[in-house]
């Protein structure tokens, strides 16, 4: 068999296989379905340094070939996880990782500070696409200035591995890409959700309860790997690679694309196995191309 081992940064993954926020759980939902030790993460859903409630409803409405979300980032805060869900988790044999969000950089900074201190999370991916509340609502990750100092404010206070997962909604990612390596970024993970809309026409309305949410699933595939592999090109930390994977061939697009790993989202929602399911067709092709390493993809575009 092909060795899957991987690196971002410092963190080991024992294959490429790797989970999206806000579709996985903390995991422990999916431990009848697959062997949660068998994936490479685990990426928890996001988190913010106060609880909170998230949008109305409804807010999640299907789409051809994918889904939009607008829950708003629902969760108990970051002190309900460090005392009840941390200790849950903290034994899982795989990299379990935690999303955070935040509506200012002193925020983001505070939050993954407490999540330094458990020692058996040894990462974060920060979500810049959160709305800045001091700059009318626009998110961080669409202006270089705005990356920067959300993953400035957090290196300096967080010492483990730091994923910075980016938002395609803006005009050059590379260039995000870029400031966020400058300001001691480990790895990036691209892209997040896409800004879309749907529409009742027979109530005349939006179905969802803020109008527009995050859209998701194989319709933004080939938009994510387009990004990915221009990101790749433009930075020398590793690429997370995650936009409508739901099959192996997929994953190995992303892969040879110059993705290091990739997270599986909206495809855990139809198949709860597929995480495995993906590792096990990355190392049957490797195999049967003769490949020793997953290495020898990587990039190879």
């Amino acid at each position: 068999m092909a060795d899957l081992r991987v690196h971002l940064g410092n963190l080991s993954l024992k294959n490429p296989v790797m989970t999206a926020s806000g579709t996985f759980g903390y995991g422990l939902e999916f431990a009848d379905f697959i062997p949660l030790d068998g994936l490479g993460g685990i990426i928890v859903k996001g988190t913010t340094l106060k609880p909170r409630e998230g949008n109305d409803y409804p807010r999640m409405a299907e789409t051809s070939q994918g889904m939009l979300n607008c829950v708003g980032l629902q969760n108990k805060g970051v002190d309900y996880f460090c005392e009840h869900i941390y200790p849950q988790i903290k034994d899982i044999d795989t990299n379990m990782i935690v999303n955070v969000s935040g509506s200012s950089p002193d925020d983001y900074a505070e939050c993954a500070a407490r999540i330094d201190m458990l020692d058996n999370i040894p990462a974060i991916e920060l979500n810049i696409s959160c709305p800045n509340v001091k700059d009318g609502g626009m998110a961080f990750g669409v202006t270089c200035a705005g990356a920067e100092s959300v993953v400035k404010a957090v290196r300096e206070r967080y010492h483990k591995t730091l994923i910075v997962k980016l938002s395609p909604n803006v005009t050059n990612i590379a260039d995000i890409a870029r400031s966020c390596e400058a300001q001691g970024a480990d790895s990036v993970s691209l892209i997040n959700t896409l800004m879309g809309m749907a529409i009742d026409i027979e109530k005349r309305k939006p179905l969802l309860s803020i109008n527009t949410g995050g859209l998701s699933g194989p319709c933004v595939k080939p938009v994510a790997l387009r990004m990915v592999w221009q990101v790749a090109k433009a930075v020398k930390i590793p690429v997370v690679g995650l936009g409508g994977i739901s099959s192996a061939e997929d994953a190995i697009e992303f892969l040879m694309a110059g993705a290091s790993a990739i997270e599986i989202g909206t495809a855990n929602f139809l198949d709860p196995a597929i995480t495995i399911k993906v590792r096990d067709g990355i190392s049957d092709w490797l195999d049967k191309h003769g490949c020793q390493d997953v290495h020898e993809i990587i990039g190879c575009l």
